[in-house]
């Protein structure tokens, strides 16, 4: 019997003239795009090949099918989809759609009532009957692309197949096999599965594609470690995230420098051992690999930030990322001379609605022991109850941020983008907030921050009370004044939401064209197999 797929084919980096193209198989095997070949490499059982297809044209596009071994395997025969393209970056119109937090479950009346329409397959069903221009030049997804510690009924169902649940780590995931089934229940809808096969994707984690909390702080850190789970649970997740997000970021020249996928393709046989070793090393010493990486799309710049695996935990001196990193990070905002658009991808926000930014500076600030150690405890405890774990909860790192954004935006005329944007996700509402240089117009860009969450993960209408009366209203009486008690100084720039919130399931997508910037929010509505998008909020850049 042939070889063939499990999941893919799923279209990731593309630039003017290449593209890259991920696919999982059931079996070893030789995969062939538009001509390139990539033998399948093994890990843990399961076979990946990453297929790069060169010299292409600029601005074009290019229908493409998967060969396994010699045999046509996508699209597949009486497929009701359009045929995937990969459509190379040109110097027109720019889309980028982007989102973040997505529960993988079915999507019958009784998920729908809990979850919502899933949007991206709500995108996907609308693209799939659309002309295709209206295709989003790339997908970004800003985490919590799957749900490892709240699972849905299939992937327990599969826990259970292999132990004892009553045992921890319970019904969350537990080691590789089970991450591998979740990515697989994650994009193996055929919707979504044939919009990732022809919109490319650049992909940063969250907390839930390990842990909620994943990292908050070092308290959280040694209580994770206490777990004789823990290892296998920290190994598999960064395995996985390596294998099915992380690996297709990466351009040509990174790929080639790359040690990781070095190592893993040169193993003759299974290179599990090999990429477990990398992980906990990830894990234990995160300087010695970077998550973060950059993706160049016509006019736009984008500068996607590891805003959890590299933070520094030490209390005294707490970081979203650490040295070397942020300079790594600095540079690449700061090479902005053919950049008219520069977007910062972060997974977490970097502007909070304004109390909430100042709960979080107090919440640091307490539970470094600004009001003793007895406070310091409860403190801890409000910040992983609560997730006051945003840039404003590392002060030393939003201070950084703000004064890094405000060189380039307040730079000389050619190097100074038209628009600098933070795109986020994690607080299951989506909004649009603009920084502001009071006294300065014209000779700055405009600095936005845009989140949207959920996808698909909406809370409930009493969570989304208390949520919107939290970060819009309480803290915003009390924040200020916590923060001042506890001797935070006033943050270095200044910011207020222009747009929203929504706490629907939705989707974004900036459009770029003729020195023009404007993003708009969609949420999804299906049924059957005919789909629409409805904007809930816009705004223009």
């Amino acid at each position: 019997m042939p070889a063939t797929l499990v999941l893919g084919p799923m279209l990731r980096h593309v630039d003017r003239t290449s593209a890259l193209i991920w696919v999982e198989t059931d079996r070893p095997a030789t995969v062939r795009v538009l001509g390139a070949t990539a033998h399948t490499f093994t890990v843990h059982g399961h076979h990946y090949a990453l297929v790069a297809v060169d010299d292409l044209e600029p601005g074009t596009s290019t229908p493409y099918a998967v060969e396994v071994d010699g045999e046509s395997v996508w699209p597949e025969l009486g497929s009701p989809f359009p045929p995937p393209v990969i459509r190379t970056h040109g110097d027109g119109r720019v889309q980028l759609t982007f989102g973040s937090c997505r529960m993988s479950v079915p999507h019958d009346a009784k998920h729908r009532r809990r979850f919502g329409t899933d949007t991206l397959r709500a995108l996907a069903l609308t693209l799939a009957g659309a002309d295709e221009a209206e295709r989003p030049d790339g997908l970004v997804l800003l985490g919590d692309q799957v749900y490892a510690d709240e699972t849905s009924e299939a992937m327990r169902a599969f826990i259970r197949e292999r132990r004892d649940v009553a045992e921890p780590p319970g019904t969350e995931v537990a080691d590789f096999e089970e991450y591998a089934h979740l990515y697989r229940l994650a994009w193996t809808d055929p919707a979504v599965r044939w919009l990732l096969s022809t919109v490319p994707a650049a992909m940063i984690f969250d907390d839930h594609d390990i842990r909620d909390d994943w990292n908050t702080s070092q308290a959280w850190r040694e209580k994770m470690a206490a777990q004789p789970w823990w290892r296998r649970r920290i190994t598999g997740g960064i395995a996985a995230y390596w294998l099915y997000q992380h690996a297709g970021n990466l351009s040509p020249s990174e790929r080639a420098a790359d040690p990781v996928l070095a190592a893993v393709t040169s193993v003759s046989g299974d290179a599990g051992a090999v990429l477990d070793e990398f992980a906990w090393r990830a894990d234990q010493e995160p300087a010695s690999y970077r998550w973060s990486f950059t993706r160049d799309i016509g006019p736009a710049r984008l500068v996607m930030i590891d805003s959890r695996c590299g933070r520094v935990l030490d209390p005294e001196k707490r970081a979203i990322v650490d040295d070397a990193e942020w300079d790594w990070i600095a540079a690449r905002v700061r090479d902005t001379e053919h950049v008219e658009h520069l977007f910062i991808g972060t997974s977490l926000p970097y502007l909070l609605p304004r109390g909430l930014h100042d709960l979080e500076a107090w919440n640091e600030a307490t539970a470094a022991g600004a009001w003793g150690p007895r406070f310091a405890r409860a403190a801890e405890t409000v910040r992983q109850g609560v997730d006051l774990e945003h840039w404003a909860a590392f002060g030393r790192s939003f201070t950084a941020m703000a004064d890094l954004v405000t060189e380039v935006a307040t730079g000389p005329e050619g190097r100074r983008p038209r628009t600098v944007g933070f795109l986020s996700g994690d607080v299951h509402y989506s909004y649009g907030a603009r920084l502001a240089y009071p006294g300065r117009t014209s000779q700055t860009s405009r600095v936005y921050q845009l989140v949207c969450s959920p996808v698909r993960n909406p809370l409930s209408r009493t969570l989304r009370y208390l949520n919107g009366a939290a970060a819009f209203a309480v803290a915003r009486l009390v924040g200020t004044v916590l923060a001042r008690l506890a001797g935070v100084p006033k943050p270095p720039v200044r910011w207020s939401i222009e747009a929203g919130p929504r706490f629907d399931n939705a989707l974004a997508t900036l459009e770029l064209t003729d020195g023009s910037a404007r993003v708009r929010w969609e949420t999804g509505k299906v049924d059957g197999d005919t789909a629409t998008m409805s904007e809930v909020l816009t705004a223009d850049l």
